[in-house]
């Protein structure tokens, strides 16, 4: 086994040894009594971590997959794509390749969705579905979700799908309070289990929605995802090493308390923003930065790959820069399982870099 290098990338992230563990059980039958109560135990769970009463669905995908599922199964005539970054982006791509039509409503990355604009964009009536991530993964910038959900709540027939990718179990999020239709979240950011697999909660407005749509396929038909559900069952083969370990990080994160939880990724972004505001500048809009990922502007111009090996080497792991902004930017990731002291120690070594290249 090559020696442990500690992950401060924005996914996949750090691990508990017990729930890592518990990849390795062995298998049961996916249709036995077993995996049902394996699978509403998650189902409740998640309900409880996300705030909400609507039914969960479970998906041994990327939560990329879900993002096409919400567009294949809410999207009648036409998308509004709030686009801030990469994902929201690949949102609205997913949206043109399913053969639908959106827009965007989009602001320089950096920035966050101002809730202003998409009133104005709503009040023509050409939309019946809005896509946004909470977070934006690839610019540290948090959306001012709960702004945006009182601009949805005048538009009853527009369904609200939000990608919490980055920001479920990290970031302060009560479903049912701000009306969202479709959250769905991949396991490997701040849930802080391996990557593939995902899950979402879905709305009654957006199950309506679902049972007229055409052309949905099969594997992301969230009427077919959903029926099994009730049973307390997949719609196909799950990857039941995840959904072992999903049972014990759910109830780890429960015990935790969401409250504490959303406190200590607080605690951390606070800490790695006023390092950043000492030695560089914050690529996100200030008012707006995220808790679970802090994109630093590589305002002295250091080479943010050297810097990535530098600390490899020391047995800890950051991000560059994505897409059009790597070297330009690097990202510090504090999600998960993370704690103040592995910050301290990570801010630490970065210094030590910066006073003595590699």
């Amino acid at each position: 086994m090559p020696p442990h290098v500690k992950l401060f990338i924005p996914g996949p992230t750090e691990v508990r040894p017990d729930v890592l563990e518990l990849m390795a059980r062995p298998m049961i039958s996916h249709r036995s009594s077993e995996a049902a109560a394996l699978q509403r135990s998650i189902a409740t769970q998640a309900a409880a971590v996300m705030f909400t009463k609507h039914p969960v669905l479970l998906s041994s995908s990327s939560g990329t997959g879900l993002m096409e599922g919400g567009i294949r199964n809410g999207v009648e005539r036409r998308a509004l794509s709030l686009v801030c970054g990469a994902f929201t982006e690949r949102w609205h791509r997913i949206a043109l390749d399913c053969g639908k039509e959106a827009d965007k409503l989009e602001v320089p990355w950096g920035r966050a969705i101002d809730p202003a604009e998409v009133d104005r964009a709503l009040a023509t009536g050409r939309y019946d579905a809005v896509t946004v991530a909470h977070n934006e993964t690839s610019t540290g910038v948090a959306n001012p979700i709960a702004a945006i959900a009182e601009v949805m709540r005048k538009y009853s027939d527009v369904l609200f799908m939000v990608d919490t990718v980055s920001s479920l179990g990290g970031l302060p999020l009560k479903v049912d309070a701000l009306g969202i239709d479709l959250c769905l979240a991949s396991v490997q950011k701040a849930l802080a289990l391996p990557p593939g697999f995902s899950l979402c909660s879905v709305s009654p407005r957006l199950m309506e929605r679902s049972r007229r749509a055409k052309g949905k396929g099969f594997y992301f038909d969230f009427v077919r995802m959903l029926d099994k559900a009730e049973k307390d069952q997949p719609l196909t083969t799950p990857s039941l090493p995840h959904m072992f370990a999903l049972e014990r990080q759910l109830a780890h994160i429960l015990e935790e308390g969401m409250e504490r939880r959303w406190e200590r990724h607080h605690r951390m972004a606070t800490m790695v923003r006023q390092w950043v505001l000492d030695r560089f500048a914050l690529f996100a809009d200030a008012a707006h930065a995220s808790d679970t990922v802090t994109c630093v502007r590589n305002s002295r111009g250091i080479e943010v790959a050297r810097l990535v090996d530098a600390l490899r080497r020391e047995g800890m792991l950051i991000s560059n820069g994505y897409g059009d902004i790597k070297e330009k930017t690097f990202r510090i990731a504090h999600l998960g399982e993370l704690t103040p002291d592995d910050v301290t120690g990570l801010l630490a070594a970065i210094d030590r870099h910066l006073e003595h290249p590699a």
